[in-house]
């Protein structure tokens, strides 16, 4: 059997330390990696236009329509399962296999349909090239599934920061050589290969897939609730490009998806690997559903603290941040930055709930949220889209706080958790970023006027100190608890 897991049995460490030491390697490489990533990212963001971001887009609708059946969902069953054997292990392999090249071809067959709904023919030709990454699919989810299952992130955090730098440095090089939208194809096929080759070395999955799936049910009813949580997540998370793409052209979609992209920064960049940890990690604990909402909450504490300054300080500082960042082309993103930084808290806090109730056996309530999504998302961005790209921004802001209502409405029962203690645990970082926004606004109208830089380097700092002094006020039982987690101490 696979070393990755001889070591789900191993007692050496404490599920305590180990949580700790998966968020530093997960988390800490994946700031180092998205620090390279994002400088490479900005420089292409300058070189290409936003019509190449607005046709790259469209490309993504059908992508991530299709990724919702990459079989991850069947990895996150192994994950989740008490006990595997071999066969189940091969089986999972198989699946993953057969699942990847059955979309691949599928992608290739839908390529000219897309074309024809966004009305653009390079559509299908980037379609074509990038089912490729469907190839390279089933060999970074297979050995992701077992490298997590026993909780060991440092190597994964190895091979996604490797993967991470070569795919910035293949971005950087198709937008300096002149290869314009093929930059943004380029880029994850770089990504995606390196981080299969990685992943397969550091699990040592060197295995024989099986396709003989009988007995593999509950692996596969499992990932059928995991796909249909996922599919309910990629009709809300598309729905705006889908809509948006039919209704204007490339180069306003290139404002609203880049817009999007710099808001989302955070709770696409950093949250996701958090909540890799914290599934694995419910996992373990899933028949003590007071340590679930102990640890739940103290989550919710730590990613807000982080996250609630920023939504709010980039709402504040968008525009000129944007000038400086991006340049004069992209002063259009920076009205929706705004707008969409402050819808960003209650997406945040919402993504945050599904792990917990995935890893005790019930992905139909985050199934059943995805639903309410897919419901609410699109009827707001239909509704929004005829108001332009700061229509769709609205549309955001107006619907996630609804959203939040409703999955925490049917989420907090399930672990064990009272609404009253979930508001608890927003408070000190809520209120100190709202006090640190003000303080930055009554700084920005006392400033004199300023090009974009040296106005952005007054405010920032100023809202850091601000928010800083809060938190040493009124939270330090909040900061010592965070301490405590990276000292790895009981707080």
């Amino acid at each position: 059997m696979d070393a990755p897991l001889q070591e789900t049995n191993r007692p050496a460490e404490s599920l305590r330390q180990q949580v700790r030491s998966a968020i530093l390697w997960r988390s800490g490489t994946q700031i180092v990696g998205q620090l390279i990533a994002w400088a490479s990212t900005f420089l292409v963001i300058r070189i290409l236009s936003p019509q190449d971001y607005g046709l790259f887009a469209m490309t993504q609708v059908v992508l991530v329509v299709l990724n919702m059946l990459n079989g991850y969902g069947l990895a996150s069953a192994l994950i989740q399962k008490p006990e595997v054997d071999d066969r189940a292990i091969r089986q999972l392999f198989g699946m993953l296999l057969v699942l990847n090249g059955a979309l691949a071809i599928l992608q290739i067959a839908a390529a000219p349909l897309a074309a024809a709904y966004f009305r653009h023919p390079q559509v299908a030709e980037l379609l074509r090239v990038q089912a490729l990454l469907y190839l390279a699919t089933p060999f970074i989810a297979f050995p992701y599934a077992l490298l997590s299952r026993a909780m060991d992130f440092r190597r994964q955090a190895a091979v996604n920061l490797l993967s991470a730098v070569l795919g910035a440095l293949a971005a950087l090089g198709g937008a300096l050589g002149g290869l314009g939208v093929w930059t943004l194809v380029l880029a994850p096929m770089v990504l995606f290969g390196t981080r299969a080759i990685g992943m397969m070395v550091a699990a040592r999955a060197w295995v024989r897939p099986s396709f003989d799936f009988r007995g593999a049910g509950g692996i596969a009813r499992y990932g059928v609730l995991m796909a249909t949580s996922q599919l309910f997540w990629v009709i809300q998370s598309q729905a705006d490009v889908f809509v948006a793409g039919r209704h204007l052209d490339a180069h306003a979609l290139g404002i609203y998806t880049t817009s999007l992209f710099l808001a989302q920064i955070l709770v696409a960049k950093f949250v996701p690997p958090i909540n890799d940890v914290a599934f694995s990690a419910y996992a373990r604990i899933q028949h003590d559903r007071s340590s679930v909402a102990a640890a739940f909450l103290m989550g919710v504490r730590m990613v807000l603290l982080l996250a609630m300054p920023f939504y709010l300080g980039l709402a504040v500082v968008a525009e000129p941040l944007v000038s400086v960042v991006l340049g004069e082309k992209w002063l259009e993103t920076g009205p929706v930055v705004g707008l969409l930084a402050l819808a960003m808290p209650f997406l945040t806090l919402q993504i945050l709930f599904a792990p917990a109730c995935d890893a005790c056996g019930r992905p139909g309530i985050s199934a059943g949220n995805g639903a309410i999504g897919a419901i609410l998302l699109p009827i707001a961005f239909l509704v929004g889209v005829r108001h332009g790209v700061l229509g769709l921004a609205t549309a955001w802001l107006v619907t996630a706080p609804l959203y939040l209502a409703l999955c925490a409405w049917r989420t907090l029962p399930v672990i064990g958790v009272r609404a009253g203690a979930l508001a608890a645990a927003v408070c000190q970082p809520l209120l100190g970023s709202v006090g640190m926004a003000l303080a930055v606004l009554l700084v920005d109208q006392l400033l004199p006027p300023l090009a974009p830089l040296p106005r952005v380097a007054i405010l920032v700092p100023a809202g850091a100190l601000v928010y800083a002094g809060w938190m040493l006020t009124f939270g330090r039982g909040l900061l010592a608890e965070a301490l405590a987690l990276v000292r790895s101490r009981r707080a």
